[in-house]
This record gives C-alpha cells, structure tokens and sequence, in this order.
C-alpha cells in the first residue's frame, strides 16, 4: 500500500473512531394521558422528520402506536403492564402465548428493542408482584427467544427508590430487602443476557434552591467525593454512579450496562419555584449535551447510556398536581414549550398558526374552583403570555376575585397559542363561549 493509502486509512479510522465514541441515543416517553394529542402516525412522522429522537418508550402495548412506527427506523421500548406479571411469572408458555399476541403481529416492522416488564414496580407493586419479577422477565425472554426473536432485550425501570444511598456517588447501596431478593437475582439475569439495567432518576425530586445549578447543569462549585478523589459538575452523573456502586457492592455486575428510562423537568407546578420553562430548558437542553459529548460519568467513563426524556407531550388528563400535567417538550399541536436542543439541524419550527374563526372566547366553567383557577393563572403567567393587565393597577386587576383573573389569563392563553380547544381546556376547567366576557376598562 502505497504512504498516502495508509495516511488517509488511518485518518479516515480515527475518525471513525471519534464518531463512535460520541454516539449516543436519545429517546423520548410517549405518554397518551390526553384527549387532545394527535394520532399516532402523525407523532412518528414528526419525530422522525423534524427531530433527532430515534427512540420511543410507550407504557403499553398499543397496536396503534406500534403500526405506527413501523418502517420509520425509531426503535420503539414498549411495557408489559404490571398487572401482567403473574401470568408472564406463571410459565414460559404463558409467555410466549403473550409475546405472540403482543409482539408478533408488529415485529420486525417496528422496531422493538426493549419490553420492559412492569413500570416501576418495586416502587409501587404489591409484594407477591414484585416475587414475580424476576421470573417473569426470564420466562418472557424464554419466550421471545422461542418464536425465533433474538433482537428485543427485557428488562424493567426502577424509581430511585430502590436506593437506599446516594451520596457520595461511591458509597451507593441498594436498600437491603431488594438488594437481597430482587435486585440480585434481576442484574444476574440482565448480566446473562447483555441487557441494560434501567433507572429513572430525576434530580428535580432532590430539588435544593441551594445546589439549583448542579441539578442544571449549570457552572457550580461541584460536588468532591473523598473516597474516589473524583469531582462531579451535575447531579445527573452523581446519581449515576451511586446506582454503579450499589450495582458493584452487591455483586460482580459493574459490567452491566445501565440505562435511563426516564429522566426530565416539568415546566410549570403549583406555585413551586423549581418548576419553570427556563428549568426545564436548562435540564433537557443540558442532558442532551451532556450525552453528545460521550465522556460517560466519573466513575463510567466513556460509557454511553440509552436515554429516554420525559415526556414528549404536556398530557392534560395525568392527575394529581398541575406539575405532572406539564413535563412534555411540546403542547398537543407540535408547539414546543421551549427548545430543548432535539431539533434536525438546530433548527426550532415556528408555532403552528391556527386557522381563523369567528369570535371566541375562553372563560372559566361555573363550577371550576379557586384553587383550580389559581392554578391556571400561575401556568399562564409562565408561559410568557402578558399578565400585567391583571397584576396591581392593570385595567384587569380585581382584587380578592380569582375568577375575573383567571378569565383574562386563560383568555389570553386561549388567543395567543391558537384557537384549539384544547388551548382552552386547563385540566376541565375552561369553556369556549361566543359572550365577550370583557368588562368596564377591562378589554378581554
């Protein structure tokens, strides 16, 4: 070969080199809790035309979403729901009639890689389900790999609530009873088949004013582990290594590859100072970085960690507080609340404009109660709609009448993201009338 040849071999290998290194997969919860989020088909041509995600996790099996990625080239994570742990635990024949009903009509046009069994269950199952898991999940692998499926992987996600510490990231341990008689026996069972150990961790959870930037990935003091001399700029890595020391302290599973089943920001709660659209970019923008640059955590370095980001879309029918409704990168109509740095080429799609209509107006329903539309006004307010109407000597100002505020917020929210419905929906609260609810200097 000739002295260039093997110059521009060697180049053209180290570059490969570098670009492999750097790789890393970013995926996104696709979550349906809604009655205003488009049809599955139109989801999957967004994602794969407009946005770097190549992965989806699904907390289901629906048929509907698993057609619709077909033949997209996005791998899809799908979950067996907790309440099919008994009977996948009862046998591998049992199993493997699931896997025929449930993955083989799709596969291998969509592209299955993960079936996660259960969500969360140590966190929130019963104890005669959480026995079950671990024999579930080998009997489903069992399964798959007897109908001739050798390309899905099983595992399941974990809440952080299997830790028993965390800090510092060297001394982590897995709370005793599970560590024993679950967690044991499940990171074999992954070590056997080269199957990721899946965690959700969220350092919105371990919110501290105090330590605001380490959680964001912002410049901070860091945080200085004595026993390994090693420096941590974020608490993302910090958590990540504590789940890799409890992994080494309970056995020789260092080797398991981990991976992130959910992890995000919600952009808006109630009244709470740690929910905001700048957090939740600063988060999600910074754990994509993070990621790209494929230096891997502390104690892992150069690692590469599949990761899904929660969620893809602010799901209006999630209950409980007005934070688990807003944890979405876009609103039902592709709008994204903020750039969250998963856009083809950098380049953010303008809002989508809504068609005209007649005149409409978004009131507050009779019934809805204060404390609801309080709410609505905090969510409003954040999401850069002009509130000075209504605060301290604006003409829409009604002290001590929650109700006449909340009227101009959801209003203004209604008109200026677009004239959907659903833009005027606030968890049930809100209504479309043709009344123009405007009143002495108050112009709505």
């Amino acid at each position: 070969m000739a002295p260039h040849s093997l110059s521009l071999l060697l180049l053209l290998l180290l570059l490969f080199l570098h670009h492999s290194t750097t790789a890393y997969s970013i995926g996104v919860n696709y979550g349906t809790l809604g009655d205003n989020l488009p049809p599955p088909a139109t989801v999957a041509n967004f994602l794969k035309t407009k946005t770097t995600i190549d992965s989806v996790k699904i907390y289901d099996m629906n048929p509907q979403i698993l057609q619709a990625f077909a033949n997209t080239g996005i791998s899809v994570a799908v979950t067996a729901p907790n309440g099919d742990i008994p009977n996948l635990a009862a046998s591998v024949d049992a199993a493997r009639q699931w896997v025929v009903g449930k993955i083989k009509p799709f596969h291998p046009q969509t592209k299955i890689i993960y079936v996660l069994v259960g969500s969360e269950v140590l966190h929130w199952a019963d104890p005669t389900t959480i026995r079950k898991l671990v024999p579930a999940m080998r009997n489903l692998h069992s399964a798959l790999i007897s109908e001739g499926i050798t390309d899905i992987k099983v595992t399941t996600a974990h809440s952080l609530a299997i830790m028993r510490q965390s800090i510092p990231p060297s001394a982590g341990q897995f709370r005793p009873g599970f560590a024993k008689h679950v967690l044991g026996p499940m990171l074999k069972f992954l070590q056997e088949t080269k199957t990721p150990f899946m965690v959700n961790p969220y350092p919105y959870f371990g919110y501290n004013p105090k330590s605001l930037n380490f959680a964001l990935f912002r410049p901070n003091r860091g945080l200085y582990d004595r026993n390994t001399k090693l420096t941590y700029t974020n608490q993302f890595d910090a958590l990540m290594d504590a789940v890799y020391s409890a992994m080494k302290a309970l056995g020789p599973y260092g080797d398991v590859a981990i991976a992130i089943g959910e992890t995000g920001w919600p952009s808006v709660c109630d009244g709470w100072d740690a929910c905001s659209v700048p957090n939740a970019r600063a988060y999600n923008n910074g754990l994509v970085k993070h990621l790209a640059l494929g230096k891997g955590t502390p104690l892992m370095p150069n690692r590469r960690f599949d990761t899904y980001i929660f969620a893809l879309f602010n799901e209006n029918q999630k209950p409980g507080p007005i934070a688990e409704r807003n944890w979405g990168l876009f609103q039902p109509d592709f709008t994204p609340v903020y750039d969250s740095g998963i856009f083809r080429n950098g380049q953010v799609p303008p809002p989508i404009q809504p068609k005209p209509r007649g005149q409409q107006w978004c009131v507050p329903k009779a019934d809805a109660t204060n404390e609801a539309l309080q709410a609505n006004i905090n969510y409003v307010c954040s999401q850069g709609v002009d509130c000075r109407p209504i605060q301290p000597g604006g003409t829409c100002y009604a002290p001590n009448n929650v109700k006449a505020l909340a009227t101009y917020a959801m209003n203004a929210y209604y008109q200026v993201k677009g004239h959907q419905l659903y833009n005027c929906d606030f968890s049930h609260t809100g209504v479309i009338t043709s009344v123009n609810p405007s009143h002495d200097n108050c112009k709505i």
